[in-house]
């Protein structure tokens, strides 16, 4: 098959997890991959990518096209795979209009809720694939991608009412497919903002607390009777929050992450790593998004507040120092 009757891929955002999903779609014999790197890009350009997985075993993956930015291609793209870290969600996607229009379809495989709005803001028309994924990986090595045994990515629309409905779902269904001939795990969810927003919920904890304190989990949860009220009272009013944006979560679910994260060793979270890298942080798609809605909804979110305020603040000091 000729390039012009495959599927044009491009891969944004070649960290951890984008490369082992530029692995998964790089495994279909009918996509053109093309992948858009930066601090990995001379690694890749030169020696290619590689992964290293538990699950999959070592392969070199199958790029067809390394650039440095998407407007390089100089061609619109079927399918645009969003994997970057969302630091500055409206930065992002002004940056694909020479190579997208309303055929293309975004999937967006990132942490937060609210990532999709900045790209309805500017694809008015096009498909979007929102993602929440499971799966672990690390760059440990410029272009060497290291994966254990866990992986699994929720997939669902975010419904466009100005696209016919029988286009959305073959374009989902697609994307499902292409999963599929990768071999990774995977699932399509009816309302996948419910998934998306109980990872949020479960990261709007960690991330932030891991970073402020500087100390795992565990540590934190066993500092002090109230660590785990204040744990609480957050997933609390996130769930609030995410029920007035008529999201389905229920309170319950506060139980079952607490007995989760009381089962498993103390851990740090990307947030923390990142704030100890000296990098940007998710704050505005894992906190900002959530304290946004509140405050437009009126609601009262004591912990929420200044649990934001104060990442905010430590993302600003990171920002500062890079310029």
């Amino acid at each position: 098959m000729s390039e012009d009757k495959k599927t044009k891929v491009l891969l944004f955002g070649l960290g951890a997890i984008g490369g082992f999903y530029a692995f998964i779609c790089g495994r279909n014999d009918d996509v053109v991959l093309s992948v858009a790197a930066r601090s990995n890009y001379e690694a890749v350009k030169a020696n290619g990518l590689k992964i290293e997985s538990e699950g999959h075993g070592s392969h070199k993956v199958r790029i067809d096209h390394v650039l440095h930015t998407p407007s390089e291609a100089g061609h619109r793209f079927d399918y645009i795979v969003c994997a970057h870290k969302a630091v500055n969600p409206s930065a992002t996607p002004p940056l694909f209009k020479d190579v997208a229009d309303e055929k293309t379809t975004f999937v967006l495989i990132q942490n937060g809720v609210g990532n999709e709005e900045p790209f309805r803001e500017v694809f008015p028309k096009s498909t979007i694939i929102t993602c929440v994924t499971w799966t672990g990986a690390v760059q440990k090595t410029s272009g060497v991608i290291s994966h254990g045994e866990n992986e699994g990515l929720e997939i669902g629309l975010y419904q466009n009412p100005d696209v016919d409905q029988t286009t959305e779902k073959a374009r989902l269904d697609r994307f499902a497919e292409m999963m599929k001939k990768g071999r990774t795990t995977y699932s399509i969810e009816e309302n996948i903002q419910v998934k998306r927003w109980e990872k949020c919920v479960w990261n709007a904890a960690w991330n932030p607390i891991t970073t402020l304190t500087q100390v795992d989990t565990q540590t934190w949860l066993h500092s002090s009777p109230e660590a785990m009220a204040t744990t609480r009272q957050l997933w609390h009013e996130m769930i609030d929050v995410a029920k007035r944006c008529d999201v389905p979560l229920e309170h319950e679910l506060v139980d079952r992450l607490m007995e989760k994260i009381l089962s498993m060793k103390g851990v740090f979270s990307s947030m923390y790593v990142d704030s100890q890298a000296g990098r940007p942080m998710e704050v505005d798609v894992i906190l900002g998004t959530a304290v946004r809605k509140a405050k437009e909804l009126k609601m009262e979110v004591p912990v929420l507040n200044a649990i934001y305020a104060m990442t905010a603040a430590v993302d600003q000091r990171i920002t500062t120092n890079l310029k």
